[in-house]
């Protein structure tokens, strides 16, 4: 499924992302799409790992790191 989304950029970020997508051979709107999901992509994992951390005991990883667990 694909959504239509209006973007309003100012001028000088609209013409470096121009210039990167025909860097990359790609339109603009795919250097978006993937500008977009290497973002979404990147707060997504920066969560899960924060939400991992939670009740983390160091100590413990450690140990089971160095093979004595």
């Amino acid at each position: 499924m694909k959504a239509r989304v209006s973007l309003n950029l100012p001028g000088s970020l609209k013409k470096a992302a121009e210039d990167f997508a025909v860097k990359e051979g790609v339109s603009l709107n795919q250097f978006i799409a993937l500008a977009l999901a290497e973002k979404v992509g990147a707060k997504g994992a920066e969560t899960f790992f924060t939400e991992r951390d939670q009740g983390a005991d160091a100590e413990r990883a450690v140990v089971f790191l160095e093979g004595r667990g």
